[in-house]
C-alpha cells in the first residue's frame, strides 16, 4: 500500500511554490538600468510590493519593482517600487503617502 502522506506533502509544497513564485517575473534583479528612476517606496515582500505597483499601473503609471538581490523562499526581501525619474512626488500623491 502506498503512503499517502507523501502525495499530500507534494500537492502542498507545489501549492507553497506556485504561491511564492507568483509575480516574481514582475521583480526585475540586479538591473541597473532602473538605478536613476525614482523610487517611490520601500517593501519587505512581494505581495504588498505588487499591490501597491497594480495601483500605480492602473491609474497610468509606468512603474516596476526591482531588488539587488533575489527574493528569499517566502518572497521576502529588499524591494523598490520605482517610476520614471521625475514623476516620483506624483506617484506618492496618488498612493496618499503619510509620513
Amino acid at each position: 500500500m502506498a503512503n499517502p502522506f507523501g502525495r499530500i506533502g507534494d500537492v502542498f509544497r507545489v501549492a507553497v511554490d506556485k504561491e511564492h513564485s507568483d509575480g516574481l517575473g514582475e521583480l526585475v534583479v540586479g538591473d541597473a538600468a532602473y538605478d536613476d528612476w525614482d523610487i517611490v517606496a520601500d517593501y519587505g515582500e512581494l505581495e504588498t510590493a505588487r499591490a501597491f505597483r497594480q495601483a500605480l499601473t492602473d491609474n497610468g503609471f509606468e512603474a516596476v519593482l526591482t531588488a539587488d538581490w533575489p527574493l528569499d523562499q517566502f518572497g521576502r526581501g529588499d524591494i523598490a517600487l520605482r517610476v520614471p525619474a521625475g514623476r516620483g512626488i506624483e506617484a506618492e500623491e496618488m498612493l496618499d503617502f503619510d509620513d
